[in-house]
């Protein structure tokens, strides 16, 4: 939020009267009066994706709703020119999609708020961009011409200058394109974002540039990049997947380990099946399960949950009794309830994808797990062997995990 010069003065003056009447608190009021600069400094706007639920956005590359530390802007090390030709540029790209937005909803004329865009819709876009022969990609879906993203990073690694612009299509159908450059020794993205009016009219929604620690691509394929400081909306490290994964692992991904935790709870993070089914069952997991089964976000009255729900569900997900799950989950026969904790967001969170599979004889499926940690520059640091058996009517059960240690220590979760 930006501040006047006038608001400035006020909140001086307030403080200067809180000095005047409470003298007691003097030192403490003195604190706040040479902190009041800090506190009215405007914070530079970026707008990335838009924020997901709270309990996706550790495992995500997602961009939050409050601001990091406070930022200024770099000075970009483009000529203006150049500037003026990458946002034309971001506009004759979306030009090219503008038959795919005809329908688009805008939500709010002010601000541009948009109706949210279906997967097939988001492809068909990156599809579509790919094809005019930009760098594209959304989540979830392989990006189209990665090859110069690869090109990019080989003559940054030689030492040349070198520039590639990568489109990433947000959930709501802006597009944000970020302008990765190498010039006189110095790394620095320039920003584009462009949004829509209705009827699928692309315009440039607003621009910003930062600067760059250091950026990696690695040997499967994630294109990690680190920001000096934290930007808004995002993290100090974020990343790409550059080479495309099998849209049938994407799929396994989807289904069987996006939404699973390394961190809030073992079930990825030791070796167990059946036989010690309770050394990993926590009531830590149970709003990801629940996730998993309904689609809907959990919600938790007093830090308990109803014993119908958590049984019905765990019984599914896991070879687990109800007798097992009210000795091992805090259950209390009185309120007929299971102690139920939802704080799981927490920093450099690393998430699975579904490398390979097996199909056994006995009709379960073994998924082949790498574990990815971008905040660590990992994108193999450690692999499971999950085995799950499918239901007809959609749901699955957890059968066991084997878990090895690669690059990265294995999380130690206590429960």
């Amino acid at each position: 939020m930006k501040y006047s010069k006038q608001r400035k003065i006020e909140c001086q003056r307030s403080l200067f009267e809180s000095i005047f009447f409470v003298a007691a608190g003097s030192f403490v009021v003195l604190l706040l009066y040479f902190g009041c600069d800090k506190a009215i400094s405007p914070e530079k706007e970026f707008s990335g994706e838009p924020q997901e639920q709270q309990a996706e956005e550790s495992r995500e590359n997602v961009d939050g709703s409050s601001y990091g530390k406070e930022i200024e802007e770099a000075v970009s090390i483009l000529e203006s020119e150049e500037q003026e030709q990458l946002q034309e540029a971001a506009i004759s790209a979306a030009e090219g999609c503008a038959d795919l937005y005809k329908d688009i909803k805008v939500l709010d004329t002010t601000f541009y708020q948009l109706g949210q865009r279906t997967k097939e819709q988001r492809r068909e876009t990156v599809s579509r961009m790919g094809g005019l022969g930009y760098v594209s990609v959304s989540k979830g879906i392989n990006m189209e011409n990665y090859e110069e993203v690869e090109m990019f990073y080989s003559r940054y690694s030689d030492g040349e200058e070198a520039q590639v612009t990568i489109c990433d299509i947000y959930g709501d159908g802006r597009f944000g394109c970020r302008t990765f450059l190498y010039r006189a020794g110095k790394l620095q993205v320039y920003y584009v974002e462009i949004t829509w009016q209705e009827g699928g009219v692309p315009i440039l929604s607003h621009t910003s540039v930062w600067d760059l620690e250091e950026i990696r691509l690695t040997e499967k394929g994630y294109f990690i990049y680190t920001n000096k400081i934290k930007i808004s909306h995002g993290n100090l490290r974020e990343h790409y997947r550059i080479k495309p994964l099998a849209e049938d692992c994407r799929a396994l991904t989807e289904k069987y380990i996006s939404g699973l935790s390394y961190i809030d709870y073992n079930l990825l993070t030791v070796d167990w099946n059946g036989s010690n089914v309770e050394d990993i069952i926590m009531d830590t997991m149970f709003g990801d399960i629940y996730h998993m089964h309904t689609g809907e976000y959990l919600k938790v009255h007093g830090g308990r949950v109803d014993a119908e729900i958590f049984e019905e569900i765990m019984t599914i997900y896991f070879p687990i009794t109800i007798e097992q799950l009210r000795h091992c989950c805090g259950y209390d026969a009185d309120s007929d309830t299971y102690e139920c904790d939802l704080f799981s967001v927490r920093p450099y969170a690393p998430f699975g994808e579904v490398v390979d599979y097996t199909e056994n004889e006995d009709g379960t499926l073994t998924l082949f797990v790498d574990g990815v940690w971008p905040d660590y520059d990992s994108d193999y640091a450690f692999t499971n062997q999950v085995v799950i058996q499918s239901y007809e009517d959609g749901t699955f059960c957890y059968l066991s995990n084997v878990v090895e240690q690669q690059e990265m220590e294995i999380p130690v979760i206590k429960k």
